[in-house]
């Protein structure tokens, strides 16, 4: 069958259903002629005869019988395999995967998450959590598709979106002098002990944000625990009366007992999580996802 056109198979099994050359051709909308002599093209192709024509129509001979069954199964798995190319194409269909640090998974992660598997329900996500600098690192070496990390951040072979961003919260023991107030300035604790987020090598994240809030505010903050990358962790730090801290304000749903969070009046910075994947051809199940988290058509293209 290797010269056998799918053509020649979904004529043959126009003519099977409709019994009849005539009804076949109109079905078909095609002229009875040319469609006798693609069949007669088959027939020797195949080196047998398929269809008897009498005075009732055209009956299968048992090789042909044999063939409906067979061009029926091909001409599904070719229409199968279509249906699935096209799916792959279009992002329908796939895996990603993508990484993210633990303090995405709050607030900004999970509603990204509900939004793209209520629209792209076959896509297998391969969700990994680790530090901001494991991200690039996989990203590089092609482990993961994406990652989700704090700002600011700049790679010349990675793209790099803003997608959320957040206020500042100041977080304090919950027996700290401050800690009955809505709202405070941040230089009101400018001699408190500070627990800073950890700075991953060259991705300066929440650290380089907090250390100039911290600095716009008139003072460089006085460390006792430094390089704590779980912001749960650092928290919990709080609570247990180690510090203050200028965390996210999704930290706040964490709902530690020793611990509050105020609002801080006089900072203008704000987390930024960011999106970040390889610059170069990006996969369609990944376009998908990007145009999920932006909130609209990401407009990147193939080769982007």
């Amino acid at each position: 069958m290797a010269e056998v056109e799918l053509r020649h198979l979904r004529y043959f099994v126009t003519i099977a259903e409709e019994q009849s050359l005539t009804r076949a051709a109109a079905r078909l909308h095609i002229a009875q002629p040319p469609l006798s002599a693609q069949l007669r093209k088959l027939e020797t192709e195949l080196g047998t005869n398929l269809v008897h024509r009498t005075a009732r129509g055209a009956q299968l001979t048992e090789a042909g019988k044999v063939l409906l069954e067979e061009a029926r199964r091909i001409l599904h798995e070719v229409e199968q395999a279509g249906r699935m190319t096209r799916e792959v194409g279009s992002g329908l269909v796939g895996r990603l995967a993508l990484g993210f640090i633990p303090s995405a998974s709050n607030a900004v992660l999970p509603p990204m998450l509900r939004r793209f598997k209520a629209e792209y329900p076959d896509v297998t996500l391969h969700l990994q959590e680790m530090r901001p600098d494991e991200i690039v690192d996989r990203l590089h070496d092609r482990r993961i598709d994406a990652g989700l990390f704090y700002l600011p951040f700049e790679d010349p072979a990675l793209h790099v979106r803003p997608v959320a961003e957040e206020s500042l919260l100041l977080a304090l023991p919950a027996t700290h002098r401050l800690a009955d107030r809505e709202r405070v300035r941040l230089d009101e604790v400018s001699d408190e002990p500070f627990i800073l987020p950890a700075r991953h090598g060259s991705m300066p994240g929440l650290y380089a944000i907090v250390v100039e809030a911290c600095e716009r505010a008139g003072f460089t903050p006085r460390v006792v625990q430094r390089d704590v990358w779980l912001m749960q962790t650092i928290v919990g730090l709080v609570a247990g009366g180690m510090g203050v801290a200028v965390v996210p304000a999704s930290m706040r749903s964490l709902q530690r007992a020793g611990a509050v969070f105020l609002t801080l009046s006089d900072v203008g910075e704000r987390a930024q999580t960011a999106i970040s994947w390889r610059r170069g051809s990006t996969p369609p199940v990944l376009r998908s996802f990007l145009d999920i988290v932006t909130g609209s058509s990401s407009g990147v293209g193939p080769d982007e």
